[in-house]
């Protein structure tokens, strides 16, 4: 009985076998995430942000020159 050798060619799509091709892959996932960390932090940043000076109601008798009953 003959053995037949199939030749495979290399595919250099596979990330497994390419190491090129997963170095690439690694690093555009990377930068992938860290432009989705940045816009998350933005976001939550304006979610979160700063609205404006509250009205607060202060007693007369803790003012500077307090008035009293």
């Amino acid at each position: 009985m003959e053995q037949e050798l199939h030749h495979v060619r290399p595919n250099y799509n596979d990330i497994l076998t390419s190491r090129t091709s997963t170095s690439r892959f690694l690093f555009y996932l990377y930068v992938a995430i860290m432009v989705a960390f940045f816009l998350g932090m933005c976001y939550g940043l304006y979610v979160h942000r700063y609205k404006g000076k509250p009205n607060v109601e202060i007693p007369s008798n803790t003012l500077y020159n307090p008035t009293y009953k």
